[in-house]
């Protein structure tokens, strides 16, 4: 095999809870995450040497200050190995969203490299080296439904979901994940959820949805409080906004209900997404 096309999964969060800040500076994390359906396509085709990378989004970088590119030297630097890479992203997760799409990208060239090599990492080999990238990016390798706990990357797998329509609508504006997390004042809640994930209760779900630093975020960007509104005129069980932001997501109880609302975003020029919920590819 000299070439892989992989996927790679978005997630949404389905709480976010920030305990307190941590003595090196991060904070300690207590969420519920889950993969989706929105992904990007990444092929990898082997090389003699080198790495080379390139997207269809002229703005992002395609050295190592891209994090995919810098999975590919983790990669290769373990795996104590000569050859190398192009690497070929097509984005369609959008950028700086909140949707884990970078950390996705990074997991999704760590398996596929593997796999290309000779499967020379164990899968849970793969989530310690995704670690040294980014807290979700171990998360973004095993998928499914995860409760993430430390800096994000201790994982307690969950009951996989029924598979559950959501709704994904992101607003043009930018949000800094560093500004959005120096502005914050804890909270706590999460273990509500858990059950409600437990009994497979996706009204329970729905009502759950929470996400702390909306407290900081939605006062930056009301447009945010608005699209969560809106969602649920437009018939969402529940709505919240995912990871720092400004993305929104709702629970919606079917596909139809799901597109009339992405009719009426698309007219917003949201980017918008209808997805379901995915199942956990491998143990953590």
């Amino acid at each position: 095999m000299n070439q892989i096309d992989v996927t790679s999964n978005a997630k949404i969060n389905l709480t976010l809870d920030v305990l307190k800040k941590r003595e090196d500076g991060y904070h300690e994390l207590k969420m519920i995450m889950q993969t989706v359906s929105l992904y990007d396509i990444i092929n990898l085709r082997k090389t003699d040497s080198g790495i080379f990378l390139k997207t269809n989004l002229k703005y992002l970088p395609t050295d190592s200050r891209n994090i995919a590119y810098a999975a590919a030297q983790l990669f290769f630097t373990a795996a104590e190995i000569s050859g190398g890479v192009d690497i070929n992203i097509k984005k369609t997760i959008p950028v700086a969203a909140g949707l884990a799409g970078g950390s996705s990208n990074a997991a999704a060239v760590l398996t596929g490299l593997n796999t290309l090599y000779g499967k020379i990492f164990s899968e849970k080999e793969l989530c310690l080296l995704g670690e040294k990238l980014g807290s979700d990016v171990p998360f973004c390798i095993a998928g499914g439904c995860a409760l993430s706990t430390g800096r994000g990357e201790i994982l307690t797998p969950l009951p996989d979901m029924p598979t559950t329509t959501f709704l994904i609508a992101k607003p043009p504006v930018r949000v800094s994940t560093a500004a959005v997390y120096g502005s914050l004042r804890a909270d706590k809640l999460t273990d509500g959820m858990i059950s409600a994930i437990q009994k497979h209760d996706q009204s329970g779900v729905a009502v759950r949805l929470f996400n702390v630093l909306e407290t900081v975020t939605a006062k930056e960007h009301p447009i945010i409080k608005k699209i969560k509104q809106d969602m649920i005129e437009l018939g969402a069980l529940g709505s919240v906004m995912s990871g720092s932001g400004p993305t929104v997501i709702g629970l919606f109880k079917d596909k139809k209900l799901a597109n009339d609302a992405k009719n009426v975003m698309l007219k917003r020029r949201f980017d918008t997404f209808v997805v379901h919920t995915l199942k956990r590819k491998t143990e953590i």
